[in-house]
């Protein structure tokens, strides 16, 4: 699979969108009165900080890759 910049950064804006979503579920855990709850909280902060990782290896990559030729501009 060729992966071009506007893929990677797809990527990555979807698995910061996953890392937030696990941090919330964590904050909440955190907060929760019940204790089984409370034990999913380094779950889901562990979760959380592999998506975050993953998003910051996406952007990484994107910056990396050359910018997608416009059909418009590129000569003959």
């Amino acid at each position: 699979m060729n992966l071009t910049r506007e893929q990677a950064l797809t990527e990555a804006v979807l698995a910061a969108a996953k890392a937030r979503r696990l941090a919330e579920y964590a904050e909440g855990a955190a907060h929760s009165t019940d204790p089984n709850h409370y034990i999913k909280v380094t779950r889901f902060a562990e979760a959380g900080a592999l998506w975050a990782d993953t998003s910051r290896t996406y952007a990484t990559l994107a910056q990396a890759l050359p910018e997608a030729a416009d059909d418009d501009t590129t000569e003959a």
